[in-house]
């Protein structure tokens, strides 16, 4: 235009000054035309759920509509999701009004974490590509992917573990063997739970409240201290390929990850034989879970896990001596740990003179660096006679939390 133009006052031709306004009324419909495509559009996204496991296929729905009446020539959508693989972006052809395009995006979750949904950019341009106008859909929502687990048949907890203990005298949401009392009926309540002949001689509706089987709890207590952390020199290049979205069947080579493996088995194992179950862990941030049982508390053990980093400052010994007033007497605490300090043990000694009976499933760190050895940590455990499930690289997870404590 600038050249016509040019060339028009010094020639005094007419045909360049039209040629000058054709362009430059060219640019202006052009750059009308991209102000206008992204007006009048409808985007949907849709998932079935914001809750995924490692291995497992996520699925999400799109689709973009003209809701007006001029046509669209091309819409790009350019996802920016943090979920590794995660690849939603799509050009959408011409649609014209009313026109619908959908699509489906599909991802194997490689990696354990929260990760973000969204925000979305909507690009879309002139017919002659002039101009680009880009518009962002700011809103987002959060995916946790729980971590991997393994099938458990059976754990061989030590004879006298199983059963016993006195009765707990704390309430749960859960139906249980022992109806402690009755209160009045509250929406949400379930017909199984009316006490019949209570609400017959008062005229209100009452229902029985439970309280936990005097059976012993059962604590999951996970070690995420820093000083626990040995990793396989090969688990950089195992991370990259699961940043870039490839998943795998086997652990990463690194002992926080076969911890997060092992404690998410076990609880799974232990909530579905209908045990009570807590957790806890310095993950770097305190999480504690009384005991409980059912979906909702393997749910909350599994989003801990999910975003577990071994990065806390406090050593293993320091957390058991900080959570000791939650165990009571009787407890099965199954503490998870790589660590090769011997003074957790000592804390794991005053443990059993309180009555709480520890067991360790030790993720030996002589099996991810042969630099390491773990004998004397072996040897000071069993020497102080703490039942212990040993896991090293490579291992069959299932095969080795099925084996009997030494």
């Amino acid at each position: 235009m600038i050249i016509s133009l040019l060339a028009g006052l010094l020639t005094g031709r007419q045909q360049l000054f039209n040629l000058t306004y054709l362009i430059a009324l060219l640019l202006l419909l052009s750059l009308a035309w991209t102000q206008l495509s992204l007006r009048g559009i409808g985007l949907r996204r849709a998932t079935r759920s914001r809750r995924s496991q490692v291995g497992r296929v996520f699925r999400e729905t799109f689709s973009v509509r003209n809701i007006g009446i001029l046509p669209k020539l091309w819409l790009e959508i350019v996802d920016h999701s943090t979920l590794p693989g995660h690849n939603a972006s799509q050009v959408a052809p011409l649609l014209v009004g009313r026109a619908e395009n959908s699509w489906e995006a599909e991802t194997t979750c490689a990696v354990r974490g929260e990760f973000q949904l969204g925000p979305i950019t909507v690009v879309s341009s002139d017919p002659f590509g002039f101009f680009r106008s880009p518009r962002r859909v700011g809103a987002s929502e959060k995916l946790i992917v729980y971590p991997l687990t393994v099938e458990i048949n059976q754990v061989l907890l030590p004879i006298g573990l199983l059963s016993g203990g006195d009765a707990q005298r704390r309430l749960t949401h859960q139906i249980t063997t022992n109806a402690s009392s009755v209160r009045d009926y509250v929406p949400g309540d379930t017909m199984n739970r009316i006490h019949w002949r209570t609400t017959a001689r008062t005229g209100n509706l009452m229902v029985k409240e439970f309280e936990l089987d005097p059976l012993v709890d059962i604590w999951l207590f996970s070690d995420f201290s820093a000083d626990s952390l040995y990793e396989d020199p090969s688990m950089k290049r195992a991370r990259e390929l699961r940043q870039s979205g490839v998943a795998h069947s086997q652990v990463l080579p690194s002992t926080e990850e076969y911890g997060v493996v092992i404690a998410a088995s076990l609880a799974k194992h232990f909530i579905d034989s209908e045990r009570v179950v807590g957790y806890a862990a310095y993950i770097p941030y305190r999480q504690v879970f009384q005991p409980d049982r059912g979906n909702r508390q393997l749910a909350r053990i599994f989003e801990a896990l999910a975003v577990a980093r071994s990065t806390s400052n406090h050593s293993l010994r320091e957390t058991l001596s900080l959570e000791t007033p939650n165990f009571t007497r009787g407890t099965t605490l199954m503490i998870i740990t790589a660590s090769l300090d011997p003074r957790w043990i000592e804390q794991a000694q005053i443990l059993m003179r309180r009555g709480i009976r520890p067991i360790c499933v030790f993720v030996d760190p002589q099996s991810f660096n042969t630099q390491l050895d773990s004998s004397s940590i072996r040897g000071m455990l069993q020497l102080a006679k703490i039942p212990t499930l040993l896991v090293g690289k490579g291992d069959d997870l299932s095969a080795a939390l099925e084996q009997r404590p030494m």
